[in-house]
Formats: structure tokens, sequence, C-alpha cells
């Protein structure tokens, strides 16, 4: 089964975690995991270029409502952008998505 409306929301979850090498199950198993794990501002801009295509084809909507959404998405939903605290991203090089 593809996305679509019902499971766009947890696979742009799980596409976040991908990117820094974690897991559903792993956030579930930790409570800090919204506080300890970050991405960069370099890998917020792939994520974001990933998913405001990706929400206009599900909603079939223009691209100023797909950001708008991204928006609400993003600050509800999304990893905090720290380019400090980067031990959660050790292997950016290696990650191709």
């Amino acid at each position: 089964m593809g996305i679509n409306r019902t499971n766009i929301a947890d696979h742009l979850v799980q596409y976040q975690l991908d990117m820094i090498g974690k897991t559903m199950a792993e956030a579930y198993k930790n409570e800090n995991w919204y506080h300890e794990w970050t991405l960069t501002e370099e890998q917020h801009a792939q994520f974001r270029a990933y998913a405001i295509p990706l929400i206009k084809k599900v909603f079939k909507c223009n691209k100023r409502r797909a950001e708008a959404t991204f928006g609400w998405f993003d600050l509800s939903f999304g990893l905090r952008i720290d380019n400090e605290n980067t031990d959660n991203n050790e292997d950016l090089e290696d990650l191709k998505l």
C-alpha cells in the first residue's frame, strides 16, 4: 500500500527518524527522544524538499497549501534543528535517502 492521507504523517515521522538512524521503536523506548534527537539545517532542508512535493501529490493541492501543511506538520511533529549537537548524526555522508 502506498502513501495516502491516512498514513502520510506516520511516513514523514519515520522519514525524519531514518535520516538520523533511529526507529519508531527507539522513540517509544526513549521518553526524551524529542529533546535528544535533532536534525541539522541541511537535513531539515532535505526533509522539507522531500515532504512538500509528497504533500502536494497526496493531498492534490498547490505548492502554497503544501508549504503551509508542512509548516503545521513540522511544528507539531518535526525534530528540532540543532547544528551543534550532532551526536545522533554521526554518519551523514553515508546516509542516502
